[in-house]
């Protein structure tokens, strides 16, 4: 089972914060850090945007990530949200483990 890093954004700490539970409350991801406010620019709809945004780094694996993207989707108020996922090709070994054991089942 591969393990992913997936990136995303959010306007607003509170959806942000609101996001990162749920994924990790129902084993889809087993960590989610959520960054400090950074500055977006971005074309939208023929037009420079420039938004505050709060970036997230979601640990799953391959095997959830179907999951993690609807949850995100479902949960987002962008009509298109950033969402990426990298797999990651090393890392303490111990650690993978122990993504790959908190999101090897979902709470029900």
């Amino acid at each position: 089972m591969k393990i992913l890093l997936v990136l995303t954004q959010y306007p607003d700490l509170a959806s942000a914060e609101k996001l990162a539970a749920l994924l990790v409350e129902r084993r889809l991801a087993a960590c989610v850090n959520i960054g400090s406010a950074t500055r977006s620019l971005y074309h939208w709809r023929g037009k420079t945007e420039i938004a505050t945004e709060y970036p997230l780094q979601i640990k799953t694996t391959d095997a959830r990530y179907s999951e993690v993207e609807e949850a995100i989707r479902r949960n987002h108020p962008y009509e298109l949200p950033e969402v990426i996922a990298v797999p990651l090709c090393a890392g303490l070994p111990e650690y993978l483990d122990w993504v790959r054991g908190e999101t090897s089942s979902a709470e029900s």
